[in-house]
């Protein structure tokens, strides 16, 4: 016979189920009967439970169910209540210069830092400081090290750097089927404004650019765009967009996902506020209506914890300094694919199996071409980076019927036989 510490499931519900049918008057001495009984578990091993534990599994069950009857780990599990990580490390790093070229071990860092008066030994003992610094990995070189030493940072004024990412969303039908949706979001570092975020089926560059304008057009220009190193962007659109208004594109390091911890946070809030709510997700556009309305009415409206007021306003205090970008069709061109193509001796040049006419005579030339894929209807022609304008779709038709202007002028004698009905002659 013996007492066991974590029971199965099926065990504790026959002990809860024999105080229903046990003697006594109460509930108390009901669950005293039963500590006196004898329960087989799945394999037919006997246990026997004080009545202190049949008490707590029965309280709890009343309450939570079957799953409160599990008990809580501690909330400070695997952390060092008395001593805060970040006073370790600053003390680990004061004293190892004084190491510098000489052999040392933990005991010798530990004892260094008693002596210098950097915590006390009630703080820490010396197996817990070597166990944090084992897990912490704080005598190890940074190139050896696998936990890298991060510290927490932000940029001084709003529009010094955005970062980016992308986020799993929920899945919307479409054409019949439940398909996965993306979510594509910038977040301004000093301010945590969330600059502009959308779904979209699909994680490519075309979509990533639709976010950039729209983020550009509502926020201003960033000087740097901070991003990792997926597809979309790395791609030559935004690489080409970047280098047009001057902006500094840096990636993460590879499978460096921590190191934009400002959106990866922004997308737990995201988890935990927005999609936990009662969405309508009968589309995408309705889907995004409703993201757009939570982050302007409530997320960039309310008080973050780290700056103690409004990303909103915190945005506001430098908009002297945002450099804006105006909509017109002038500036949508700085979001427009380029790629080269050659002009045909007729001077027209293809695009999609679509064929266009040069807006000025360059034939048999190479030509830079910009437009947008999601609607290549208004092609700008540049050669030797000038721009010529807009390429006009070939009509054939129009082309066989010669303008006026380069038409022979009638003889006067013909003209008036056509008048007199007869000739002159």
């Amino acid at each position: 016979m013996k007492y066991h510490r974590n029971p199965s499931h099926y065990v504790k519900m026959k002990v809860l189920g024999a105080i229903e049918y046990a003697e006594g008057n109460t509930i108390r001495d009901r669950i005293r009967q039963v500590s006196e009984r004898t329960f087989l578990d799945e394999e037919g091993r006997a246990f026997r439970f004080t009545w202190r534990t049949i008490e707590t599994w029965y309280t709890r069950f009343k309450k939570h169910g079957v799953t409160g009857m599990e008990p809580q780990p501690r909330r400070d599990k695997g952390t060092f209540r008395k001593v805060p990580l970040e006073k370790i490390t600053e003390a680990v790093e004061s004293v190892l210069p004084e190491f510098n070229g000489k052999s040392f071990n933990k005991a010798q860092v530990y004892r260094t830092c008693l002596e210098r008066g950097l915590f006390r030994r009630e703080d820490i003992a010396p197996n817990t400081f070597r166990r944090m610094v084992n897990e912490l990995e704080l005598l190890k070189p940074a190139s050896e090290s696998k936990s890298k030493k991060r510290r927490a940072f932000s940029k001084q004024f709003a529009n010094e750097m955005w970062q980016a990412d992308t986020m799993y969303g929920p899945h919307i039908k479409k054409d019949g089927r439940a398909r996965r949706t993306y979510l594509i979001a910038f977040i301004d570092d000093a301010s945590r404004v969330l600059v502009h975020g959308e779904f979209f089926f699909d994680e490519r560059a075309v979509t990533l650019m639709r976010v950039l304008k729209t983020a550009f057009y509502k926020r201003g220009i960033p000087q740097q765009i901070y991003v990792d190193n997926g597809s979309a962007y790395t791609s030559k659109e935004i690489i080409t967009v970047c280098a047009r208004l001057g902006i500094i594109l840096s990636h993460t390091p590879v499978r460096d996902g921590a190191a934009k911890g400002k959106i990866e946070r922004f997308f737990r809030t995201v988890r935990e506020q927005f999609l936990t709510r009662k969405l309508d997700l009968s589309s995408l556009a309705a889907l995004n209506r409703q993201f757009i309305a939570w982050v302007e009415e409530d997320y960039n409206c309310r008080t973050h914890s780290t700056l103690g007021m409004k990303p909103i306003d915190r945005f506001a205090l430098d908009i002297k300094r945002v450099r804006f970008l105006s909509p017109c069709d002038d500036n949508d061109e700085l979001f427009y694919f380029e790629d080269t193509r050659k002009v045909r001796k007729d001077n027209t040049f293809s695009l999609d199996n679509r064929r266009y006419e040069a807006p000025r005579d360059l034939r048999s030339r190479k030509i830079q071409i910009r437009y947008d894929r999601d609607n290549p209807d208004r092609i700008v022609v540049f050669y030797q980076s000038e721009r010529m304008g807009v390429a006009r779709l070939l009509d054939l038709v129009a082309n066989d019927r010669m303008p006026d202007a380069l038409k022979t002028p009638p003889d006067q004698t013909e003209l008036i036989e056509k008048l007199q009905g007869g000739s002159t002659k």
